[in-house]
């Protein structure tokens, strides 16, 4: 005989509510995260991440801090990449411009995104970018080597940060990861060149 009586039935609906909403629940927080994390560290610096602005500090002080550049690659991404100087020294808020090269050595085209971060991490948040190639993916051709520029400046609001403040440098770092061609190029990539046998 079952011992599931109507007054056991309300309960056990009212459990297998409350198992189901906790689980959506912890599934848009699972979903949620990613974003907010971007979102966090995109303001606070945290973990290292820059900040990003449309045009130059408003000011430019007399304190002066060195930017030094590092480069490296995932595993398999068969690109050699390096920076073309190891460091500058800038004002505070002065706009500053670095190249990195990128080299193909392939006989196939290649895509590239990069990403980055800045030690020490308390600096990250005022380290900002106006322009840079990691905004977008790259894709060198076979045998294509490129410069590709970052203009950035040091946020004057640095010299008032209680820990921020005595950073004396700053090291941007890039890693480059292989990602899937665009369509596009792709569909160029697996094309065969004019005059080649076709396959039966």
């Amino acid at each position: 005989m079952s011992d599931q009586t109507p007054q056991n039935q309300p309960n056990n609906t009212r459990t297998a509510l409350y198992a189901a909403g906790l689980v959506l629940f912890m599934g848009a927080m699972a979903w949620a995260a990613v974003p907010f994390y971007s979102w966090f560290c995109k303001v606070t610096g945290f973990g290292g991440t820059t900040a990003v602005a449309d045009a130059g500090a408003d000011r430019v002080l007399d304190e002066t801090i060195v930017i030094r550049f590092d480069a490296s690659k995932e595993r398999d991404m068969p690109w050699s990449f390096k920076p073309m100087q190891q460091e500058m020294e800038l004002k505070i808020g002065e706009t500053g411009l670095a190249f990195y090269e990128a080299y193909n050595p392939t006989d196939h085209p290649v895509a590239g995104q990069a990403s980055y971060n800045v030690t020490p991490y308390v600096a990250g948040g005022f380290f900002t970018k106006i322009d840079c190639f990691c905004f977008t993916e790259q894709v060198l051709q076979p045998g294509e080597r490129v410069q590709m520029p970052v203009s950035f400046y040091v946020d004057p609001e640095i010299v008032d940060d209680r820990d921020a403040k005595y950073a004396q440098s700053i090291t941007l770092s890039y890693t480059f990861y292989e990602i899937d061609l665009p369509q596009e190029q792709a569909a160029v990539a697996t094309r065969p060149a004019p005059g080649a046998p076709r396959a039966n």
